[in-house]
Parts: structure tokens; sequence; C-alpha cells
């Protein structure tokens, strides 16, 4: 790792150690907010001085747009299929009954297979955190083959410190093992978060766990969950399963699906909107496992943490991030699995409207903070030349375009397309290409926005059961809700994503912001998705 150091754990351009280097990865934090602005900024310029070419661009573009739709509506549509099919397995069973051994894990049964369960938390009430363990101790994989770790920030006070006992009294018992770690705040060199905290738990669960009991790493699964995630029954089976049977077991990592779904009877309309997109996205990523990295809560072998030094400690998307930085500390050689598979987790929601509206664009700000993962691959890709030149092609272009995507696409959709008519010139608006330009556009954003009918059937169909109290016509508002999309992606997609791209280009990085969780004083349903067929 010597050789890398310089660059694996960067979080951004002063950590590279060479003025040349620093330069250059600074160049690169600049690149996505200039494309991003170039793109809205030329928009404007030729729809004043270039009114026809910018009608034609924004002809071509509705078109592209149309297709992508279709073509991500039918990866949704097959990502759904296979987890609802994943959903109906037995996957214990199916570890019984398969005949399976890995050489390159020393494996002779798949019983030999150790879970490392991380939960890093801060300030989460303590039914948040039962809620999650409670799931885990009910999973069909055997409980003596889980080590649980609460990972507990020591700025998070007193307060924090009596629910992890709480928790461990109560449940410290079911598992083999049951470590609470305790983050020191204020370590040198390390941002408040996520990050620091379950590396720090990862880091004391092999000093105190694994290594005294020689469990060989290679055996030893390792899942970072927020701490808001239930695990359905069959969550460590198939993992264990895909573990198992993965051509490069020690060189994956392994991607359930979030199906926010704890409290969605609980989260107003747009909210639900933008966590059941968020949940669209990954399904479609899991039918592209070629473009598929990790995101949230996940999962990977031990071994290759510890190969690594575990997450990176200085910076927000750390759930991304370790993707990245194992595809370059192996030299292209990684990949992640998709599991196919939900894990149910908190949509966005405070005690009001407002508040939750602000805690919305907050947190997609922070999942679009993503974007520093993009100077990250591409000066990480200049420097690595063991990586074939067609992989680092492709990585470029998907992250490049993926991000330029969520901060322009939205606007030019909605808003950037009729700036030929507002601002071109009085001799353009005479034309028949003005003329006909929004009825050409509407008509295809019509057709485009046929995938809504998608949508609202696929949400209906994650949905947990209905709530005691809830009436049924509520049934009728989660279908309905999805006429707001237009509103969603625009300010709580374009608008956060730009944001944080501008952030980064003028060097205004970000601290990683703890997203609130709450829940009605109330027993929360077990998340079960109902296939009403």
């Amino acid at each position: 790792m010597d050789a890398k150091a310089n660059y694996l754990k960067a979080g951004k351009a002063a950590d590279i150690p060479t003025a040349g280097g620093r330069i250059l990865y600074r160049a690169l934090e600049m690149l996505p907010g200039a494309l991003a602005w170039v793109t809205i900024g030329g928009i404007f310029v030729a729809s004043r001085f270039a009114p026809i070419a910018a009608s034609f661009f924004v002809i071509a573009f509705d078109i592209y747009w149309l297709f992508k739709t279709v073509f991500l509506s039918i990866h949704l549509r097959a990502g759904f299929r296979k987890m609802q099919e994943h959903l109906k397995t037995d996957w214990r069973a199916k570890l019984e009954t398969s005949d399976i051994s890995h050489s390159s894990l020393a494996i002779r049964h798949w019983s030999d297979i150790y879970h490392l369960i991380l939960l890093p938390f801060y300030r989460e009430p303590y039914e948040v955190i039962r809620h999650s363990i409670e799931a885990i101790a009910a999973n069909t994989y055997s409980r003596d083959r889980m080590l649980v770790v609460l990972g507990v920030e020591e700025r998070a006070g007193q307060e924090a410190h009596e629910v992890a006992e709480r928790i461990r009294n109560e449940y410290g018992g079911k598992f083999f093992k049951f470590l609470i770690a305790i983050h020191p705040q204020d370590l040198p060199g390390e941002l408040p978060g996520k990050g620091s905290n379950e590396t720090w738990a990862a880091k004391r669960a092999k000093e105190e766990l694994i290594d005294p009991a020689g469990i060989p790493y290679e055996r030893v699964i390792v899942s970072s969950f927020d701490v808001d995630t239930v695990a359905p029954p069959q969550y460590f089976a198939i993992l264990t399963y895909h573990y198992l049977t993965a051509s490069r077991p020690l060189r994956s990592s392994y991607q359930p699906i979030p199906v926010y779904n704890n409290n969605i009877w609980e989260a107003p309309a747009f909210s639900r909107v933008v966590a059941t997109s968020g949940t669209f996205w990954q399904t479609m990523q899991q039918a592209r496992p070629e473009r598929l990295a990790t995101f949230s809560s996940h999962s990977m072998p031990f071994k290759a943490l510890v190969e690594m030094d575990f997450w990176p400690t200085n910076l927000v998307s750390e759930d991304s991030r370790i993707f990245w930085q194992s595809l370059l500390f192996y030299d292209g050689d990684y990949r992640t699995v998709p599991l196919y598979y939900p894990v149910y987790m908190d949509a966005n929601v405070a005690p009001t409207l407002l508040r939750t509206a602000k805690q919305v664009y907050k947190q997609q700000r922070r999942w679009g903070w993503g974007i520093e993962n993009v100077p990250y691959l591409l000066f990480g890709f200049l420097q690595n030349k063991k990586i074939p030149l067609k992989r680092k092609l492709y990585f470029s272009f998907n992250q490049l375009e993926g991000f330029w995507s969520w901060a322009t696409n939205a606007l030019i959709i909605f808003f950037l397309g009729w700036l030929p008519i507002l601002i071109g010139s009085s001799v353009f608006n005479t034309t028949l290409l003005a003329y006909n330009l929004p009825r050409l556009t509407r008509w295809i954003m019509t057709l485009a926005m046929m995938g809504l009918v998608t949508s609202a059937y696929i949400s209906f169909r994650l949905l947990s059961p209905r709530p005691a109290g809830k009436p049924i016509r509520t049934y009728l508002w989660m279908i309905l809700q999805w006429l707001l999309l237009p509103i969603t992606i625009l300010t709580f997609g374009s608008l956060p994503g730009l944001e944080a791209q501008t952030r980064l280009m003028f060097g205004r990085y970000m601290g990683f912001w703890v997203t609130p969780k709450y829940r009605q004083k109330r027993e929360m349903l077990k998340p079960q998705p109902q296939w009403s067929d």
C-alpha cells in the first residue's frame, strides 16, 4: 500500500503531498462543476444568440431523455422482478442443500463464515437502534456466527452511551460476540462522521474479537449498516451464498437495495417520492452490475478491508469511496455484486413539513457530495498504470456523465428548454420552429412521463402493510404522489446536486451531516412488502 498511499486516502486536494499533484487534483475537483455550469450558461448564451441551434439541442436532448427513460424503466422492472424472486427464495435452505466450498477461502462448509455487523450511530433514538438489532437477531443465519459492534460517538454524550449499554444488556447475549466501540472525538486527520466511526469500530473488532478468536479474515464478511437499517430474515443467508459463489469473493463488495419503508406511512408525499426514487435508482443499478458501486449499507470481505486499512476517515461519502478505493488498490480487479435483496431504512421525516423539506434537501446534498469521488477516481487513474485503459475510460465517463446529468438534466427539461422562445430574437419567434418547439417538447416529455405509471405501480408493490389508523384511501395518495416528480427532481435533485458540485468547484468542502431520525411514538411495523398480484 505504501506506493499508493499518497492518493488512496486523499479526501481533498490538500491531502496530496506534492505541489504538482495538489494542482492537478484541485483542477479535477473543479471539473464536474465547471461542466455543469458551462452547460447551463451555454444554453442561455445559445438561446439568445443562436436560438435555432439551441432549439435543435433542446429537441435532441428531449429525445435522448425519452430513450433514456425507457431504457431505465426496463432495468427497473428487471431489477424489481429479480428482487421479488430473491425475497421468495429460502436462502438458508439453499445454503444447506448446496455443496459449497471455495478454494480461495479455504472453507469446507458455509457455517465457516462469520458476519461482522457494524452499527455506527450518533444520537439516534433507542427505538431506532433496537429495531435494527431485533432484525439482525431474527435472521435465519446462525447467531453464533455473528459479531455485532455498536459504534458510539464520544461527542454524542452520556445519553448515547447509555443507549448503547441498554442495547448490550438486552441483546448482547444473543450473538457470538457483542462490542461497544466508543469513537474518540477530535482524532488528528479525521472528519467526524460515519467513516471515522465505522473504521474505529472495525479496528476494535479486529483487535478485541476476531484476532483473539483466531478467525481467518477471509471467513469474515463485514456489513456496515446505517443505524436505521432493518435486515430482512434472509439477508445474511443470501449474503453468504453470494460470497461463496462469487467468482472473486475477496475482490467483491455486496450491495443490497435500500428500501425506505420503516416509516414510509409517516412521511409527507414529497419525501416519499424522493425516498422511493432513491430505491428505484439503486434497483436500476443492480440490473447494471458493471456500473454498480457501494452505497449506504453494504457488505464486503473483512480481509480486503484490513489490507486497505479500512474506510477513509477524512471525508463524507465513505460508503461509495470504499468501492473506488478498492478499485484503485487492487489495480482495477474489484467489483460490486448485486444482491437483488432489500434492506429497509427510514424515509426522511421531521416533526413539521418545513423541517422535513429542509432535511430532505440536506440529505440529497450530502448524497450529491459523492461528487468528491470523481476527482479522486480520475487522479487515481492517472497515477495507477496497471489498470486497463478501457476500464479507466468506462468508469471515468460513467461517473462524469452521471453527476452531470444529476445537476443539469431536470433543469434542461423543465426550465431551460423554453429559453430560445423567452430570450431569443424577435425574428426567431416568428419562425415555424419557434411555434412548434413547445408543442414538440411537450409531446416528447408527455411520452417520457409515462414512466410514472411504472413508478406508481412498483412503489405500491414495495409498500409495507398499512398501519392501523391509516384510512384505505391513503393508498390513492400513494399513487397520485408521483405527479410531484417534476417538482421533486428539480427541488431535491438538480438543485442540491448542482450546489454540491459548485461547492467542490470553489473548494468549500462539506462536513458530514447526520440525518435526524424521527418516528411517531408507536411500535414500528415489520417492513415486509406486500406482493399483491
